[in-house]
C-alpha cells in the first residue's frame, strides 16, 4: 500500500507515531544534556509527518509536540521555550509538506530543497515568537539570541536532519511506501 495514496485514518495513525517518536526520542538525545539539545530530537519526526502524510498532519503534529511534551514531562519549559517551538515546529510540518507534495519531480533536490527552506521559514517564526513572547514577559530577544539559538547552536542537528531525513525517504522510497505518483495523484486529487 502506498502511504500517498492512502485513507485519512493511515495518515492520523501514522501521525501518531510521529508524534510518540517526538515524545520519546528526546529521552535517548537527552542523557547528555549539552548534545542531546544540540540534535533537535523533537524535528526529526515532524518532518517526516510532513514529508510523509503532507502538511496538514506536519503542521498538526509540530504545534501540538511540544507542548504535549512540555505539559507531560516537563521539558521543554512551556514558557517561552515549548510555545515558541510550537509555531517552529508547526511551520517546517507545513513548509516541508507544502513544498515537496507539490514539487513536479520528487527526487533528493526537491527534498533538500524543501527542507532548506522549511528550516529557514521555521528559524524565522521561531524568532518571531521569542521576540513576542519573550516581550511579554519584559525580557527582550537580542540579535545574537537569535543567531546562537537558530543557526549556530542549531548545526549539529541541522546537520543530522539533513542526512537522516533524506535517507529514511529514500529507503521508503525504494520500498514502494511512498512514491512520487501517489504524491502526484494526491495533489491531482485535492489532497494537498
Amino acid at each position: 500500500m502506498n502511504i500517498k495514496e492512502s485513507k485519512p485514518v493511515v495518515k492520523l495513525t501514522l501521525s501518531a507515531m510521529f508524534m510518540a517518536i517526538g515524545l520519546v526520542l528526546p529521552f535517548f538525545t537527552g542523557q547528555i544534556p549539552q548534545i542531546g539539545k544540540l540534535l533537535l530530537p523533537m524535528h526529526i519526526p515532524v518532518f517526516l509527518c510532513g514529508l510523509i502524510c503532507g502538511w496538514q498532519y506536519g503542521l498538526g503534529v509540530g504545534f501540538a509536540l511540544p507542548l504535549i511534551r512540555s505539559l507531560l514531562i516537563g521539558m521543554p519549559k512551556l514558557f517561552p521555550t515549548a510555545a515558541a517551538m510550537a509555531f517552529e515546529l508547526a511551520v517546517y510540518g507545513l513548509v516541508v509538506g507544502i513544498l515537496y507534495w507539490r514539487s513536479h519531480r520528487q527526487n533528493i533536490i526537491s527534498l533538500y530543497c524543501s527542507m532548506i527552506l522549511a528550516m529557514i521559514a521555521g528559524r524565522v517564526v521561531w524568532g518571531i515568537a521569542q521576540i513576542v513572547l519573550l516581550g511579554f514577559g519584559g525580557t527582550q530577544f537580542t540579535w545574537q539570541m537569535f543567531i546562537a539559538g537558530a543557526l549556530i547552536d542549531a548545526i549539529p542537528g541541522i546537520i543530522l536532519q539533513l542526512v537522516l531525513i533524506p535517507a529514511i525517504i529514500t529507503a521508503l522510497n525504494r520500498a514502494g511506501l511512498i512514491s512520487p505518483s501517489g504524491r502526484k495523484q494526491a495533489v491531482q486529487n485535492g489532497e494537498v
